[in-house]
C-alpha cells in the first residue's frame, strides 16, 4: 500500500490555547486508571488525544488508551508501534488495524481520533482513524470487527488505562477525550487553520456531548489523588476522575499542542547505549567502554534569537560534559570539548574548539543546576551554576544553527534538561518575559524559553 502523507500539527499559535499536558515515563511505569461502574455503549464511541514524544522507532509500542478484559492478557488497545498506528481489538482476536504510515517524529505533536460504530454495514466504517485531521486509509493489516460487535474492554466495567504500564510510553498527552455513544470525526476536536490550511490545530471541546462514560482530561490538577484536583481529573462534568500511578505534580507540563517545547531527541545520536526518560528530558549514560557519540541533543535548533536553558547535573562522572551547544553541521563524534564551540563540564572548566576557554572553576556536584544564556544573534554564551555566573562569557561564536547538548561520557551519568517545563520538582518559579517556563534562576533579561511560540516571535 502507498504511504499516506500526514499534515503537520500546529505548534505555533492558535485561537484556542491548551494550557497543560501530562508527561508519562516508562521507567516509572506511569499511567492513569479508571473502572466505570457500568458499561456504556460498546458499539459506538470516539477517543481523541494529542500525543508527543513516543519512542516506538527506538523501542516497541506506545499504547495510550487500553481497556482490559477480565484482567486477562486480552485487551482492546489504541496506540502506536514501530510499524505505525495500531488498533487491537481483543488482542487482535476480533480485529486489528496497523497503518502503513509511520509516526517517528518524537519532537512533534500528533492528534489522533479513533471513531467506532460497529453497527455500520460497511466494514471500513466501523473503525475510522484520523491523524491531524486526515483519515488513515492505507493499512498493512486491515481486519475490522464484525457488524454489531460489542467491545469487551473499552467502555466496559473493566479497568481502563490512559497510557499503559506494559508499553514504552515516554512522552506527553494533552486534550484527551472519550465520547460514549457517538462516532465522531476530527472536526469535533480540531480544525484546519483559516490562513494556513495545512495546519491542524485544536479547538474547544467543552461543549461536546460526552455521554454516560465520556470524559475530558485537561491535566489541570496537580495532586496524585483520584479527584477533581488530580492529574487525571475529568472536566467533562461526568466526574470520571482517573487514579494516577507513577506520576507526580511535576509531571504536569506546559509543553502542549499549541506551544511545543524543546526536548532531547533520542533519534539524533550515534550510540544506542543511552537511556532516555521523563518525556525525553532525562538522559542516562550507557556503556562505560564507549564514551564517544553519547549525546543528548535538543529537538529544536536555533540560528537566531536569545535563548535560556537549564540542566540538572543529577549524577556526575569525571570530566563529563554537562551543558553546551553544538552546530548542526558538526558530526556528533568525540567530545563536546573537541567539537562544540562552548560547553561546561563537571571538572570545572569551560571548553570548546578542542581547547579550554577557562579552567579552575568550581566543579559541578550531583544536583547542581547548570544554566546557559545563548545569544545566537551576537555569537555569545554565558554559563551559570546554581543561579550565579560561571566564568566569563564566551564570544565570537561563529554563525551556525545550534543544538543545546550534553555528552554522557560514562555509564550512570545522568543529566535532566529544563527547556521551561522541568522533569523534576522545581520551586524556582522563574519564567521568561512572555511568562513561559519554570526555571531555578531568574531568566536573564531579553532571553527566552525554547518553545515554538517564542520561536515564532524571536527566532
Amino acid at each position: 500500500m502507498t504511504a499516506q502523507t500526514i499534515l503537520p500539527a500546529n505548534t505555533l499559535s492558535s485561537d484556542y490555547d491548551v494550557a497543560n499536558s501530562l508527561r508519562f515515563d516508562k521507567p516509572s511505569d506511569s499511567y492513569l486508571e479508571k473502572t466505570f461502574s457500568s458499561a456504556g455503549s460498546t458499539r459506538k464511541f470516539t477517543f481523541s488525544t494529542w500525543l508527543k514524544g513516543h519512542e516506538t522507532s527506538v523501542h516497541g509500542s506506545t499504547y495510550f488508551f487500553v481497556g482490559n478484559i477480565n484482567g486477562s492478557s486480552n485487551i482492546d488497545a489504541i496506540g502506536i508501534t514501530n510499524t505505525g498506528i495500531q488498533i487491537s481489538i481483543n488482542s487482535a482476536n476480533s480485529g486489528s488495524l496497523n497503518s502503513t504510515a509511520l509516526f517517528r517524529d518524537m519532537s512533534a505533536w500528533y492528534h489522533f481520533v479513533i471513531g467506532v460504530d460497529t453497527t455500520q454495514g460497511t466494514a471500513s466504517n466501523r473503525v475510522k482513524v484520523y491523524i491531524n485531521g486526515v483519515q488513515i486509509t492505507a493499512w498493512d493489516t486491515e481486519t475490522y470487527p464484525s457488524q454489531n460487535y460489542d467491545f469487551t474492554g473499552i467502555n466496559s466495567t473493566e479497568v481502563h488505562n490512559v497510557s499503559y504500564a506494559s508499553s514504552e510510553h515516554n512522552g506527553y498527552l494533552c486534550e484527551t477525550v472519550f465520547i460514549d455513544g457517538t462516532q465522531l470525526d476530527p472536526t469535533s476536536f480540531g480544525k484546519f487553520d483559516s490562513t494556513s490550511p495545512t495546519i491542524w490545530k485544536p479547538k474547544d471541546v467543552s461543549g461536546l456531548t460526552f455521554g454516560q462514560n465520556g470524559f475530558y482530561l485537561e491535566y489541570k490538577g496537580v495532586s496524585t489523588g483520584q479527584n477533581s484536583n488530580g492529574l487525571g481529573a475529568d472536566t467533562s462534568g461526568n466526574g470520571h476522575h482517573f487514579a494516577s500511578s507513577g506520576l507526580a505534580a511535576h509531571d504536569q507540563s506546559t509543553d502542549t499542542c499549541t506551544n511545543n517545547f524543546a526536548t532531547l531527541n533520542p533519534l539524533i545520536y550515534e550510540s544506542r547505549d543511552n537511556t532516555f526518560a521523563e518525556g525525553n528530558l532525562k538522559i542516562t549514560g550507557g556503556n562505560a567502554d564507549d564514551w564517544t557519540n553519547k549525546y543528548g541533543v535538543s529537538s529544536i535548533a536555533v540560528s537566531s534569537g536569545k535563548w535560556f536553558v537549564e540542566a540538572k547535573a543529577t549524577t556526575m562522572v569525571t570530566s563529563q560534559g554537562v551543558l553546551g551547544i553544538m552546530g548542526t553541521s558538526t558530526p556528533l563524534a568525540g567530545s563536546m570539548r573537541d567539537n562544540g564551540p562552548a560547553n561546561i563540564d563537571s571538572g570545572g572548566r569551560i571548553s570548546g574548539g578542542g581547547g579550554d576557554h577557562q579552567t579552575g572553576l568550581t566543579n559541578f556536584a550531583d544536583g547542581n543546576i547548570a544554566g546557559v544564556a545563548f545569544d545566537a544573534d551576537n555569537g555569545t554564551i554565558q554559563f551559570y551554576r546554581n543561579g550565579s555566573t560561571y566564568g566569563n562569557a564566551v564570544s565570537s561564536i561563529a554563525s551556525d544553527t545550534y543544538y543545546f547538548v550534553t555528552n554522557s561520557y560514562e555509564q550512570g551519568a545522568v543529566v535532566e534538561f529544563n527547556f521551561g517545563s522541568p522533569p523534576y520538582s522545581e520551586s524556582g518559579g522563574n519564567s521568561d518575559a512572555n511568562g513561559y517556563g519554570n526555571f531555578s534562576m531568574a531568566v536573564p533579561n531579553g532571553y527566552f524559553a525554547l518553545n515554538t511560540k517564542n520561536l515564532a516571535e524571536y527566532g
